[in-house]
Parts: C-alpha cells; sequence; structure tokens
C-alpha cells in the first residue's frame, strides 16, 4: 500500500513537471513574438497619456516656501543659489526688515521671508503663523558664524512644530565657521534629531545640492517635486536622482518571476521618467518621438529583452539576471536623455541610440 501511494505521488509529480515543461515551452514561444512587439500602439499611447496627465497636474499646482531666521542668516541668497534666477533682495542688515517679504516665482512657487524670530510673538504673529501652518516647506536658518539655537530660536522651532512638522534646519554659512560636524550634531542635540541638519554655504555653494534634495524629497510625497525642480537652478543632480530611482524600480519590476510580466509597468516606468526629464530640462517631447526613443533603444535592444525573460524560467538565476538588465537599460535610457538635453543634441532615434549604447556599455563594465 505503500508503495503504491508513493507510485502515484511520484506519478503526479512527473505530469506535474511535464506539465510545466509545456508551459514554459509555450511561453518561450510566445516571447519570440513578444520580443518583437512587447507592447502594442494603443497600449503604449495609453501609457504616455496617463503619465502625461500625472506630471501636468504637478505642474498645475502650487508650492509655499516659508523662510525664518536672523536676517543676516543668509535666506535670500540661498533662495537665490537654489532657484535659476534672481528671486529675493539680498544685502539687508540686521534689524532692517520689519515686515514679511513674499516672493513669488512664475506665479507658481511662493518664498516667504519672515522678519525675524522674535517676530513670531509681535502683532503679526497670527499672519505669519497662517503662512507657516500652509506652508509646504518651512526652512529655518541658522548662522554657523553666529551663536547657534538660542532660547530664542528653540522657543520658536517649538511653535513651528505645533503647526507644521515639515522643517529643515539650514544651517548656513559655513564657509566663515570652524568644526561643523560639531555644529550640526549640537543642533542635532538639542532638537531630539527631529529635523534634518543640513549644513550650506550660500557664499560659496557647498552642500546646496543637499539641500535641494530634502526640499525636493519632501515635496515629491506631495506630487510637487517636479514643478519645484523645474525651476532650480541645479537640474543636473535632480535629474541623476530620477533617474537612479528608475533604475532602481525597473531592477525591482524585472526581478519579477514572470516572463513577459514586466513589459507593462517597465514600459511606464521607462515613459514617465522621460517624460520627467523633458519637464525639468523644458524640452517638450510628443508621444510619437517618444515611442521612437524606447523602440530604438529598450525595444530594439530584441536579443537583450528576450533574453531577460526566457532566463526567468530558470530557478534562483533568473531574478538576478532580469533585474541587473531592465535596470542597467532605464538607467542607460536616462542618461542618454539627460546628455541630450544638457548638450541641446537633437533627441531623436538616430542620436539617442548611440548615446544609450555608450550608457549600457559604462552600466556593464560596472557589473564586472
Amino acid at each position: 500500500m505503500k508503495l503504491q501511494r508513493t507510485q502515484k505521488r511520484n506519478n503526479r509529480n512527473f505530469l506535474l513537471l511535464a506539465k510545466k515543461g509545456y508551459d514554459n515551452f509555450k511561453m518561450m514561444k510566445e516571447l519570440s513574438v513578444m520580443g518583437q512587439q512587447p507592447f502594442s500602439d494603443q497600449q503604449f499611447d495609453d501609457i504616455f497619456a496617463e503619465k502625461s496627465a500625472e506630471i501636468n497636474k504637478q505642474l498645475e499646482q502650487e508650492i509655499l516656501i516659508a523662510m525664518i531666521g536672523d536676517v543676516n542668516a543668509g535666506k535670500s541668497s540661498t533662495i537665490n543659489r537654489l532657484m535659476d534666477g534672481e528671486v529675493a533682495k539680498v544685502g539687508a542688515k540686521p534689524g532692517e526688515t520689519t515686515a514679511i517679504e513674499k516672493y513669488s516665482l512664475h506665479d507658481k512657487i511662493t518664498f516667504v521671508d519672515t522678519p525675524g524670530l522674535d517676530d513670531i510673538k509681535s502683532e503679526n504673529s497670527q499672519q505669519t503663523l497662517a503662512y507657516f501652518k500652509e506652508a509646504d516647506i518651512i526652512l529655518f536658518f541658522l548662522n554657523a558664524a553666529g551663536s547657534v539655537l538660542s532660547e530664542t530660536e528653540l522657543k520658536t522651532l517649538k511653535t513651528l512644530h505645533e503647526v507644521n512638522s515639515n522643517i529643515l534646519i539650514v544651517l548656513n554659512k559655513i564657509d566663515a565657521a570652524d568644526d561643523i560636524p560639531t555644529l550640526v550634531k549640537y543642533v542635532q542635540d538639542h532638537t531630539m534629531y527631529n529635523y534634518p541638519v543640513i549644513p550650506i554655504s550660500s557664499r560659496t555653494g557647498e552642500n546646496m545640492a543637499m539641500l535641494q534634495e530634502k526640499i525636493l524629497a519632501i515635496l515629491e510625497t506631495e506630487k510637487k517635486d517636479v514643478l519645484m525642480a523645474s525651476y532650480m537652478a541645479d537640474k543636473s543632480t535632480t535629474a541623476n536622482r530620477w533617474i537612479l530611482a528608475s533604475g532602481a524600480s525597473a531592477a525591482a519590476i524585472g526581478a519579477i518571476p514572470i516572463p513577459g510580466a514586466d513589459f507593462g509597468p517597465l514600459t511606464a516606468l521607462q515613459v514617465g521618467m522621460m517624460i520627467k526629464l523633458s519637464k525639468l530640462y523644458d524640452k517638450p517631447i510628443t508621444k510619437d518621438r517618444a515611442k521612437e526613443m524606447i523602440i530604438a533603444t529598450i525595444v530594439g535592444n530584441i536579443g537583450r529583452t528576450v533574453f531577460r525573460q526566457i532566463v526567468k524560467i530558470v530557478p534562483g538565476a533568473g531574478s538576478v539576471a532580469g533585474a541587473s538588465v531592465a535596470g542597467a537599460m532605464t538607467v542607460s535610457l536616462g542618461y542618454a536623455i539627460k546628455y541630450a538635453y544638457e548638450r541641446n543634441i537633437n533627441l531623436d532615434p538616430n542620436e539617442l541610440k548611440p548615446l544609450y549604447d555608450m550608457f549600457l556599455k559604462e552600466q556593464k563594465n560596472k557589473k564586472k
């Protein structure tokens, strides 16, 4: 009886393995077709329309950034460094500013500069607090070359936290101070590590990319980062961040152990990246041009695309190969587009393909 049960189980397992082998054969056969046309024109059109609508909706939003700190903390010079063009006047001396200053950029982004830390308790306190309550981000400026984090500053910080916790502490003028790590730790210790502390120099530009990244990270949660980034001076750092993030997401998609399952999501991810980069660099891209570039690079690389799908059939090996290839292809596409935009190269398939191949080779070399 036991022998019969064992034999039945073996027969059942054999049939399951045979069925799995047949299913795998069918998938491999289907992939030979999918490798030539992984998605239809209509599917691509739908993806492009959806991603365009998502990003265009961001560009219709408004952003309010409130700044607080002593009048000589370098608020205006910091904003002018961050943004593409002079936004705020600079040169105010202690005690000169007595009213709230508002600076608007293209009617979409508004910076509100309060006159000083003591103003929070003045007759204008209600209006001031209203701005901080509505702000997408509060930039709390400290002067690294002065007395850092006084009793008044700590009280103000506590008051602000009660109405808005999206606070970044900007430790400015580090070029005129010593032992910056100790200063940063001092601020962190006395604020219970509740807020990011970004040491910068608005005069030299040191660590401005770090401040930019922190601002965009907060705005990303509110789906406003594309709008802000498109008006910032440093577009290259943001582009790199988006490209690498897309590459990581593509790797996760490519690791799905179902052959062919990543075509749609991967295409959507790459199209979204392309549209974001076009908005960042103010280089409009049409649906047809985006499609041509996808075909010339990702889909045009038929052998690699088919390989990525077929290796997923092999247990234990497929996910790694699929993830690696999907990530490298997406990053290479992003870098090729960025390279062309920054050098005003006409972005058509003929120009893009050699750039894509160059960056893909670099990605492959990094894996060795």
